[in-house]
């Protein structure tokens, strides 16, 4: 007679996702004849008591009684018998580097003393991890769950990544308007701070990258307006700048007169400012002082008049 549990069977990744980290073959017998299958980018951990026996990281079609067992710690002289299997478990880890992207959820508000109740700010990015340590992961979380998802880290991740970027945001006081400047920077101390969050799990951090820093619009206007002023040179210019568009592009109106006269007041005042720059030029060039002395050829000295003839020479 011939009973259903002496089927051999296949120990195999049953359930694969790309986004699980690991899964776990378990509650049933191993039988005679069985096999273990291993596909590219995975792991099999043979596991008995909760403990260890065997870990096997190449790919391929195994026959457990022949090729595994005599290799697992404790199961190693296990014979199968008439209807005797073996109670093991199998876990499946996926050993590919997972990528996340998050993104701050609400704005977070920066202490900053320009803005008494903080600046709102936003942020995205990536992460990345993989799983490093087995003992560790079977020990908090394997040892409890027959899988785990990339979600499951994420979740964890996000719940602390707005106390992190505040922290390294606020920290040695970075320019908080020109944050994406120290984007790496920030970033890097995230990720040791995530590393050391997930360590313990089995896990770590191999990469974490702010893609972007978001400010609310009116924050991002008054950001884009002094770059603007920056750019242009001085406020003064800028204003004379902004007529200019604003006549060009009809936004400022007014009957032909009234536009005409803007525009005539416009030109003086540019006009005013270029004579005001050229005469700051003239002024900076006579403060130079000739190495010759114009009137008689003699170098000239320290001095401020010529030592020969007596010419000023500035």
């Amino acid at each position: 007679m011939i009973f259903k549990g002496q089927f051999a069977n296949v120990v195999e990744w049953e359930e694969f996702r790309d986004d699980m980290i690991f899964w776990k073959w378990s509650n049933r017998e191993i039988k005679k004849g069985s096999r273990l299958i291993i596909r590219p980018g995975q792991d099999a951990i043979f596991l008995y008591n909760g403990k260890i026996e065997g870990i096997f990281k190449d790919e391929g079609d195994y026959d457990i009684e022949s090729q595994i067992i005599p290799f697992l710690s404790t199961l190693k002289g296990f014979k199968f018998g008439f209807n005797t299997g073996m109670r093991a478990e199998v876990l499946f880890v996926n050993t590919k580097e997972f990528t996340v992207r998050w993104g701050t959820k609400n704005a977070i508000n920066i202490p900053t003393p320009q803005l008494p109740g903080g600046l709102p700010i936003r942020a995205n990015g990536t992460f990345n991890f993989k799983v490093n340590d087995y003992i560790a992961l079977i020990d908090k979380i394997a040892g409890v769950k027959d899988h785990y998802l990339v979600e499951d880290v994420k979740l964890r991740i996000t719940s602390i990544l707005d106390q992190l970027l505040m922290k390294w945001i606020s920290k040695e006081g970075k320019d908080m308007f020109n944050l994406q400047a120290n984007a790496f920077e920030i970033a890097k101390g995230i990720k040791e701070d995530l590393d050391m969050q997930i360590l313990d799990n089995g896990m770590t951090i191999t990469g974490f990258n702010i893609m972007s820093f978001n400010y609310p619009e009116e924050i991002q206007d008054m950001i884009n307006k002094v770059a603007s002023h920056n750019m242009v040179g001085d406020l003064g210019k800028y204003q004379q700048v902004s007529m200019t568009d604003g006549i060009s592009s009809g936004k400022v109106k007014g009957g032909g007169t009234a536009s005409d006269m803007a525009g005539m007041m416009m030109g003086m005042n540019v006009a005013k400012e270029m004579m005001k720059n050229m005469d700051e030029g003239k002024s900076q060039g006579s403060t130079t002082k000739p190495n010759f002395c114009p009137n008689c050829g003699q170098k000239t000295g320290e001095g401020n008049f010529c030592s020969n003839c007596g010419q000023k020479l500035v």
